[in-house]
């Protein structure tokens, strides 16, 4: 006999970045749900519900303006600096995952220094066994990594040259 087919791991990332500025003015730049401007690969945020659970937010992501990403919002916290949101419908093609979930998490190192991380647990593009390389764990891993890393980068830029 063979060996039993299973289907694909859930896959985790965490990414983190130190920034040398306040936690509360970090926080105020990135812990509206409903406006994701800070990260570079996103031209328009529109949504409704705010930063109570289950608000959407329906991201325009840049490029040929056809690629969005629609999010729910599971919690909110304004006093821990956290929230956690899932991906409701992506197109593969656009960002290879699905059963999507993140955190993002602003820390207090000091009075002038802040950490942010951003954890994500998702499943790989194609459900089934042998996907293909564009849908497979690695493609999911690079693209959320990548979402990430840039996201981070940037924002740690525009609050050390004074942001917003």
């Amino acid at each position: 006999g063979g060996a039993p087919a299973h289907g694909p791991a859930r896959l985790k990332i965490e990414h983190s970045v130190d920034i040398q500025a306040p936690a509360d003015k970090v926080w105020a730049r990135i812990g509206d749900f409903q406006d994701m401007s800070w990260h570079p690969a996103v031209a328009g945020t529109r949504g409704s519900g705010g930063n109570a659970p289950q608000a959407t937010r329906l991201l325009t992501l840049k490029g040929d303006g056809k690629a969005t990403i629609e999010e729910a919002l599971n919690k909110y916290s304004a006093e821990n600096m956290s929230y956690m949101y899932k991906i409701t419908n992506v197109d593969v093609a656009v960002l290879p995952v699905t059963n999507y979930a993140s955190t993002i998490t602003v820390t207090p190192t000091g009075p002038a220094s802040s950490k942010v991380e951003w954890r994500g647990g998702f499943y790989r593009g194609f459900p089934n066994n042998d996907p293909p390389p564009d849908l497979n764990d690695d493609a999911a891993i690079k693209a959320v990594t990548g979402i990430y890393q840039s996201g981070l980068e940037a924002l740690k830029s525009e609050m050390e040259k004074g942001g917003r």
